[in-house]
């Protein structure tokens, strides 16, 4: 051994005040033997016998320092050992630790949708054999017409699977720059809300509502103004209650016609009126929801917001192919609008999900290819639709005690039968609102509805006739059946 390298050894070994061999024999931990390599060249160690290159004293003294330091390695091992088995068992304990389940206030701030919740409870009951009569969704019940579903399936042949960027109508016309094609109608309109609302800014919603449009201005930290409807008045906006509402925070006001839940349409003069009063605010935007547009029954007529005189710089118009062209898979919607908006619910887009299915798109181009309002395809689903709405109209005005606005488009049915709250039910308990009633009606009928708080009125129930003619008729039988059984209810 050189003296370099003992001196290193030395070095490093920090004794402060050295044990003796023979209290090192002694230690619980006590190795037989010691094997390591090392620097030291020449160097073979074992329990009571080293040979190396050094003789006499010299030799003695570096065994002894030498047994020392391996010491202290081992003692380091111990130590460290320990210390992992520590670890061990608090890891272990930590499996018993609750983990923060706290949500962003923003996420409890908005409420969950009803109809989906229904709608899951009511699919939950049929596949455990319960024959529940499903009324809640608003999914129309036709396949998706043969051309569009065939031009689907060719852009998947075609290898039109990768990404695309977001691409006149009633009087309009918008550059591809001012179009944003999203996943979905309901992508569009929340997008729109976010890039336009600021905290505390206040949205001006007319109710009955689409359950979705408060959560959305939740969501964007604003406000939601809820501007309340009558059944008499088909459940139309008062332009008056309207201004009478509007402050320095109002952003904005959102219209859906033809309107989910109710079936309402605007017509153009009642229109024109709120346009009148949009034009005095500079800050009120307008979104006009207008995915039932083609899915409306004469008389009535359709008014796109944006078209009126003023409101194009405005509005913000929604649109999509779920509804009409029986395209609920297909997920594919767009907003349209003054290009800086429209830039802006862009970027909000390009972070969140990007451009649509390409497939969906090419699709879509297809339903467009339909004809004026969808063409023949779409007129068949309208008259089908026509006749549902016919048969439930007849049949809900022949029971005592029931409210109906007749819808002029969509395939909702929004009735008041509030004139059955107040009544206990054997088995059941008190009937004293929405909820319990469709709860009621599930429970005694197995028949699956909205109930209308979910739509901000709460004497009212939605009926959704996307469901064939021999469906809604069991499902009318056993509702009257169920009210029947009920209390008669106090003349309206």
């Amino acid at each position: 051994m050189t003296a370099a390298s003992s001196s290193s050894l030395l070095g490093s070994s920090r004794i402060g005040s050295r044990p003796t061999i023979s209290r090192l024999h002694s230690d619980s931990l006590n190795p037989s033997s010691i094997s390591f390599s090392s620097t030291l060249q020449g160097l073979s160690l074992s329990r009571g016998s080293i040979s190396w290159e050094e003789e006499g004293d010299r030799k003695s003294q570096l065994e002894e320092y030498l047994f020392i330091y391996v010491w202290q390695i081992f003692r380091v091992k111990e130590t460290a050992i320990f210390t992992w088995n520590r670890f061990s068992c608090h890891a272990q304990n930590m499996d018993r630790v609750e983990v923060d389940l706290s949500l962003s206030p923003r996420v409890n701030s908005v409420k969950p949708s009803k109809t989906v919740a229904i709608t899951d409870q009511a699919t939950a009951l049929v596949q455990a054999g319960v024959p529940v009569i499903r009324l809640a969704a608003g999914k129309p019940d036709f396949d998706t017409p043969a051309p569009i579903a065939e031009a689907g399936i060719n852009a998947i042949r075609e290898g039109h699977t990768r990404y695309t960027p977001n691409a006149e109508e009633n009087g309009l016309s918008y550059t591809p720059d001012q179009i944003v094609v999203s996943n979905g109608a309901k992508q569009s309109i929340v997008q729109a809300v976010l890039a336009v609302c600021s905290p505390g800014d206040e949205v001006l919603i007319p109710a009955p509502y689409w359950v979705s449009y408060p959560e959305m201005a939740r969501m964007a930290d604003a406000t939601p103004v809820i501007l309340p409807t009558s059944i008499s008045e088909d459940f139309l906006l008062d332009p008056k209650l309207l201004e009478s509402k509007l402050t320095e925070k109002s952003r904005l006001l959102i219209l859906c016609s033809p309107s989910n839940p109710t079936g309402s349409v605007y017509p153009r003069k009642l229109l024109e009126e709120i346009a009148e009063i949009v034009a005095r605010h500079p800050r009120l935007l307008v979104i006009s929801d207008e995915i039932y547009e083609h899915i409306i029954y004469a008389p009535a007529t359709h008014t796109s917001f944006a078209s009126l005189p003023g409101m194009w710089d405005r509005t913000l118009t929604v649109n999509g192919f779920f509804k009409a062209f029986a395209m609920n898979g297909w997920r594919l919607g767009y907003i349209a609008g003054p290009k800086h908006f429209i830039s802006a619910c862009n970027k909000l887009q390009s972070q969140f999900t990007s451009g649509a299915s390409r497939i969906s798109q090419k699709a879509s181009v297809a339903a467009l290819g339909l004809g004026y309002a969808g063409g023949e395809a779409v007129a068949t689903m309208l008259k089908a639709f026509r006749e549902r709405r016919d048969f439930l109209v007849k049949s809900f005005g022949e029971i005592d005690g029931v409210k109906i606005s007749e819808p002029r488009g969509a395939f909702y049915l929004f009735i008041d039968l509030s004139s059955y709250y107040g009544v206990e039910v054997d088995g059941f308990g008190t009937v004293n609102n929405s909820e319990s009633l469709c709860r009621y009606l599930l429970d005694k009928s197995q028949v699956a509805l909205v109930p209308g708080d979910a739509f901000g009125d709460d004497t009212c129930i939605r009926i959704s006739y996307a469901a064939s003619l021999s469906t809604l008729q069991a499902a009318v039988e056993r509702i009257k059946k169920a009210l029947v059984t009920l209390k008669p209810p106090v003349p309206v």
